[in-house]
């Protein structure tokens, strides 16, 4: 089994702080793994030009604000010569952000019990209130994301996965 995790990647925002770098995406695994990934980040926003039209588009996160959105964008690569076979990519979602979605439907999510996680659905989830009951899972209630690959990726085949999240 090939299992790659990223280790979170931290975004303390302080509230004496208006915008702050974001996560600086890791290096890609050396090329001579049969399996490479990479990460990206990207934060999404809207601009006026001098005529006053208005372009959304992804920007570098060398800053970003609360309430911004950041694209986070797993780049991978089977640069071996043979299939690879069960795909697991995940990341724990970084500290200052809340995950918002996928791009992918069949990506799972983890809502940590106790350092405990376990991937699934985010409808499948139940988040203890404080006065004991239970609610559903929301969004920003998730602290990992993983792709778990249901076929054999093939030798020269590339591709990627992509979360969205939320600037706190």
């Amino acid at each position: 089994m090939v299992k790659l995790v990223l280790a979170g990647l931290a975004l303390a925002l302080p509230v004496a702080v208006l915008a702050q770098a974001a996560p600086k995406a890791p290096a890609a695994a050396p090329t001579t793994a049969p399996f490479t990934v990479g990460l990206q980040s990207f934060v999404a926003r809207e601009t006026t030009d001098a005529k006053g039209v208005k372009t959304k588009g992804l920007f570098p996160t060398d800053r970003v604000l609360p309430g911004e959105n950041i694209v986070y964008i797993f780049n991978y690569a089977n640069v071996g010569k043979v299939p690879l076979g069960n795909i697991d990519i995940s990341n724990d979602v970084p500290n200052g952000v809340s995950f918002t979605g996928t791009a992918e439907a069949w990506a799972s999510v983890a809502i940590d019990r106790n350092k405990v996680k376990t991937f699934g659905p985010l409808a499948s989830f139940k988040v203890k209130k404080p006065d004991g009951s239970f609610r559903a899972a929301l969004p920003s209630d998730v602290t990992a994301v993983r792709w778990k690959f249901a076929q054999p990726i093939a030798p020269g085949t590339a591709g990627r996965v992509i979360y969205y999240a939320s600037v706190k």
